[in-house]
């Protein structure tokens, strides 16, 4: 069997993502985009940033010591997380796979319930879980379908292209690459075009789907399949916190009035695992990981901030004893979780329980009842 040609064509200027920040810390200018914030939004950011990579690395090491029975890393994806979460707003609706612990962090949501679900002791329904955000999803693609019909559930209900401004929402799903192959990621755009739901497709490309590269399932960008289906599509610098402020911010405005979906795609790259029962090592050169841990999304907004005097080592000492307390807690708050009670179960699948589950249910009580409590 012959392999397909490659994509020969040259790359166009919009094949280059937005950035506002380079790897070097240094402010650039865009004709399209704009940061607005200040320079304490920026140190803001870089706080999340920090907290959320500590909430990963906490997370990965207690999978490691067995408190876990899995974690996927978000590791070189916070300033995609951040910049884009930060962008949210009440009566926004936020719609996660399984691996936006920074957008989670970001709206509020304590880490330790996020460990449950990976440690088994709870569903993903977490005690501090806000209305806004929907619990993750660990079937690929399919959250794209949920988030398309709660953006028009958001246009029947007339939170869409208000004269108020603040009165309008809008949806926000994240998926990654790997995705984007999925055809419910492909209804989910057919439908948003064809109604103008107002949802942001917010696809983290981190270049590798599991262990195959973004180039075998696509011959162009991701982000220009959106031409395909009648709306924009926008790649950006996912590791540049800025850029990915400003053009979820831009995308979410528009769904907002009423122009309908946008696909934004941010070029970032996953420097862990796809979870911890995978091992890069085995499909991913070195040299590519080496290239791309030099445009660490923390360290280039840690070089601005303290090149312009925003912050100085003793704000950093300071966020480093944060992040310290919140792994201390962590690790503390997760041999703590409660262990679940199996009868309880049977009351979250059906808002009417089915004769057939009672009977399963009935059945485990009463061995539970005979051999003592079976956890």
């Amino acid at each position: 069997m012959t392999e397909p040609a490659g994509d020969n064509r040259e790359p166009s200027v919009a094949d280059v993502p937005i950035q506002l920040l380079d790897p070097s810390g240094r402010r650039v200018e865009h004709p399209d985009f704009h940061f607005d914030g200040t320079d304490a939004d920026v140190a803001a950011s870089l706080r999340d940033m920090v907290l959320a990579r500590r909430i990963d690395t906490e997370a990965t090491a207690l999978q490691r010591k067995g408190e876990l029975g899995l974690w996927p890393p978000l590791l070189g994806q916070e300033a995609a997380q951040i910049g884009s979460a930060r962008t949210v707003r009440v009566p926004d609706l936020v719609v996660p796979s399984y691996r936006e612990h920074g957008v989670a962090w970001c709206l509020g949501i304590d880490p330790v319930d996020l460990l449950g679900t990976f440690r088994g002791t709870c569903m993903t329904d977490w005690p501090s879980r806000p209305d806004l955000f929907h619990p993750y999803s660990f079937v690929i693609g399919t959250q794209t379908l949920h988030a398309v019909g709660m953006a028009m559930a958001l246009q029947r209900d007339g939170l869409v292209g208000n004269d108020t401004p603040d009165a309008n929402g809008a949806a926000i799903v994240y998926f990654g690459d790997g995705a984007t192959s999925q055809g419910d990621v492909n209804e989910a755009f057919l439908f948003a075009a064809s109604c103008a739901a107002p949802v942001v497709f917010f696809c983290q490309n981190n270049q590798w789907a599991i262990s195959e590269p973004a180039s075998l399932q696509s011959r162009v960008p991701l982000y220009r399949r959106a031409a395909g289906f009648g709306f924009p599509g926008v790649r950006v610098d996912g590791n540049d916190v800025l850029a990915v402020h400003a053009v979820t911010e831009w995308a979410l405005d528009r769904a907002r009035r009423g122009e309908g979906p946008v696909l934004v795609e941010a070029y970032t790259y996953r420097m862990g695992a796809h979870t911890t029962s995978d091992d890069p090592t085995k499909y991913r050169p070195s040299a590519e990981v080496e290239e791309w841990r030099a445009k660490d999304p923390i360290e280039r907004v840690q070089t601005y901030l303290l090149s312009v005097g925003a912050i100085d080592q003793a704000w950093l000492d300071d966020l480093a004893a944060e992040a310290d307390a919140l792994g201390e807690r962590l690790r503390d708050g997760c041999v703590a979780l409660p262990e679940p009670h199996l009868a309880d179960f049977w009351h979250l699948v059906y808002a009417n329980t089915p004769d057939l589950l009672v009977q399963q249910r009935d059945g485990y009580l009463a061995y539970e009842a005979s051999f003592g409590e079976v956890r």
